[in-house]
């Protein structure tokens, strides 16, 4: 049987320790409440333990076969309420289009230049934006900016040419995903200390935007399990009638 630590079992308890799904509102309370609970023994080299605000996330489980490219997920989505932090941009493009991306609020904006920056390892960034006439020089960073989700693609809205426009949806919280093997999408849906309207408003459009693009190849129950959980959290099942 694996080990489960005495936060980790204080938080089941918490958490009512019923595998029955809740209702959304429900589940953000019990998230809330095992996320309340934290480790009271220090690490082993005697320090603290920080406080910190945990990220809560949404796991959506699909009747998808990724096996199948008509029925592999891959977007981007903008949460109505944020996830309270802006990420940071940058964007491949030249001219006038790179001096609108600065002012729109990249970090960096260039062609040949900026890509021989992240050629030479630099990677502070957390999005890139490429305009579509950049892609030929773009492509050769796919061997480096693919393995870090970092690379840009039409699908995710990262390749656009509105790169101003781009830059903006992405710094304020626009995020992209995929579905992984198993097709299951991981997304954050903001921080614990987040209002609970705040979070529901969040939850509430991921799972309406993917009910929007349930593809039509997919066959039987698409939405098998919602679940939702804090970053040192047990998970908790959502009921969903999808």
């Amino acid at each position: 049987m694996a080990y489960r630590s005495v936060t980790y079992r204080k938080q089941v308890e918490a958490g009512g320790g019923s595998p029955t799904a809740v209702s959304v509102d429900e589940g953000i309370a019990t998230v809330k409440r095992m996320a309340a609970i934290k480790g009271d023994r220090p690490y082993k080299n005697g320090k603290k333990r920080k406080d910190k605000d945990q990220t809560i996330e949404i796991v959506l489980h699909l009747g998808i076969d990724p096996k199948h490219a008509d029925q592999m997920l891959r977007g981007a989505i903008s949460l109505p309420k944020g996830l309270g932090k802006s990420r940071t941009v940058i964007a491949f493009c030249d001219g006038a289009l790179a001096a609108a991306a600065m002012e729109a609020g990249a970090l960096e904006a260039g062609a040949e230049e900026l890509i021989k920056k992240v050629e030479g390892g630099w990677f502070e960034f957390d999005v890139a934006i490429a305009h579509p006439s950049m892609m030929g020089k773009v492509g050769k960073l796919g061997r480096i900016l693919g393995p870090q989700g970092k690379m840009p693609t039409p699908k995710a809205g990262t390749v656009t040419p509105d790169v101003a426009a781009a830059v903006k949806e992405f710094a304020a919280g626009r995020i992209e995903f995929r579905n992984d093997d198993g097709g299951n999408v991981h997304l954050p849906v903001g921080k614990a200390s987040f209002p609970d309207s705040d979070l529901k408003a969040n939850i509430d459009a991921i799972i309406e935007h993917f009910v929007k693009i349930k593809p039509a190849s997919s066959k039987g129950h698409y939405m098998k399990r919602v679940s939702l959980s804090a970053t040192r959290t047990p998970s908790v099942t959502l009921a969903t009638t999808t």
